[in-house]
């Protein structure tokens, strides 16, 4: 009886523990609107009522929300539109089309993309326009039911905005401002994008159709508001299945919060990157390491999910290098301590080489003078090693200057978990 009973308690275990996983992975991965805003609440009731005056009132508007990469502006419009299609004349007028910069690259892309999104593909059929902006208008006139007031509301969101702005003449943008100042159907423009001087890359005949409307999202928040947000992102909803798990989980939460190291962690990662996306990083990272025998995350699990996201590029090369790439480098670093970071030459580096196998490695093979360059080089394409500029190419690759691009910390780091860092040291 008690078997039983254990093979239960284990079944409902494993099965809590992937719902948390696929609760807070959804939280984490997608940008879900379930989730909380924090500390962009002004922006959220300036979007809404910018929204609600399109597709309620009927009005037409342009604007721009601005803000770093990770800072929640993707987020914050979807929180936008959530609450919007809770209204039923919202859900059942309103006609979204999204675009992206990175995908449509050029404007008969983008109408392409307008027209698949607005289901209008037999209404276009084979009509000839000869003009991007009559093929436009087309397809905003075939939306109005009759006058202004019970035309289909437009929502265009222009995800990677700036990236409009170098399609030719700048097309796209001028006839969706133009059309969103004129008294036609009723059309909001929303652009997304994280550069700051976008305004001064607008064409003076766009700008001048552009209502100038900017939003702005800046990570205001401080190292305790960013410890709030940590909780918040690890908390279990209340409405969870497994009640007696919740109230376990949200506990370790927050002792995970009051403990020392975890802020250490967090405060290091706080002063590499306020934004939120990587604070989702590092959370997803810790919760790969929650299992049926380890159900609740520890300090240990932030610790070295921390590792993990600050691991330096450089260094994860230099743990893949050869026995004879590793004392090449070696050979550079010591140059450059004898030398004072002066620039060096293979033949210098193949000298220094030869010493170091005679002074310390007597049990290492002596490779051959093409050998040790074809190391060389190798260095050089992994660019970890990089030609002095504005010297001479016609030199002989042997003496042609080079300079280390690894510091002292990163060779002795690369060093530690291999075998041979006694001898090479």
């Amino acid at each position: 009886m008690s078997k039983r009973k254990s093979k239960e308690t284990s079944s409902v275990n494993g099965e809590c523990i992937s719902q948390v996983q696929r609760i807070l992975r959804e939280r984490f991965c997608h940008q879900c609107p379930n989730g909380k805003l924090f500390g962009v609440q002004l922006q959220y009731k300036h979007l809404l009522e910018l929204l609600k005056r399109t597709t309620i009132h009927g009005e037409s508007n342009s604007a721009l929300i601005i803000g770093p990469r990770g800072s929640g502006k993707t987020m914050l419009l979807n929180h936008v539109l959530k609450e919007l299609m809770e209204v039923k004349q919202v859900r059942e007028n309103l006609l979204q089309v999204h675009l992206n910069g990175l995908l449509q690259t050029n404007d008969k892309i983008a109408l392409k993309e307008i027209t698949r999104q607005l289901q209008m593909e037999n209404v276009v059929g084979d009509k000839v326009f000869g003009s991007f902006a009559e093929n436009l208008a087309f397809l905003l006139e075939a939306l109005k039911k009759g006058d202004r007031d019970s035309s289909c509301p437009v929502l265009f969101i222009l995800d990677e905005f700036d990236l409009f702005v170098h399609h030719k003449n700048q097309t796209l943008l001028y006839n969706l401002f133009d059309i969103s100042q004129s008294a036609q159907t009723p059309v909001t423009v929303i652009g997304i994008t994280c550069r700051q001087d976008i305004l001064e890359l607008l064409e003076k005949r766009v700008k001048s159709r552009f209502s100038h409307r900017q939003i702005y999202l800046m990570n205001p928040f401080d190292f305790k508001q960013y410890l709030r947000i940590f909780k918040e992102q690890l908390y279990l909803p209340a409405e969870f299945v497994y009640k007696p798990f919740v109230q376990k989980w949200n506990k370790n939460v927050q002792s995970l919060s009051e403990d020392r190291t975890v802020q250490d962690v967090l405060q290091n990662h706080f002063h590499c990157s306020k934004d939120l996306r990587s604070l989702h990083m590092l959370l997803m990272l810790a919760l790969s390491s929650i299992t049926v025998s380890h159900p609740f995350m520890t300090g240990s699990d932030l610790l070295e999910a921390s590792k993990l996201c600050r691991m330096d590029s450089k260094a994860n090369i230099v743990h893949g290098l050869s026995v004879l790439e590793i004392c090449l480098i070696i050979a550079m670093k010591h140059l450059n301590d004898v030398y004072e970071g002066e620039p060096f030459n293979f033949q210098m580096v193949y000298n220094e080489f030869q010493k170091f196998i005679q002074r310390k490695a007597h049990s290492m093979y002596n490779f051959e003078k093409p050998v040790v360059m074809k190391a060389f080089e190798h260095l050089l394409q992994l660019e970890l090693i990089k030609p002095i500029e504005g010297l001479p190419v016609r030199a002989q690759r042997e003496y042609l200057l080079m300079k280390l691009l690894l510091d002292n910390n990163q060779i002795m780091d690369a060093l530690q978990p291999r075998s041979l860092d006694v001898r090479l040291r």
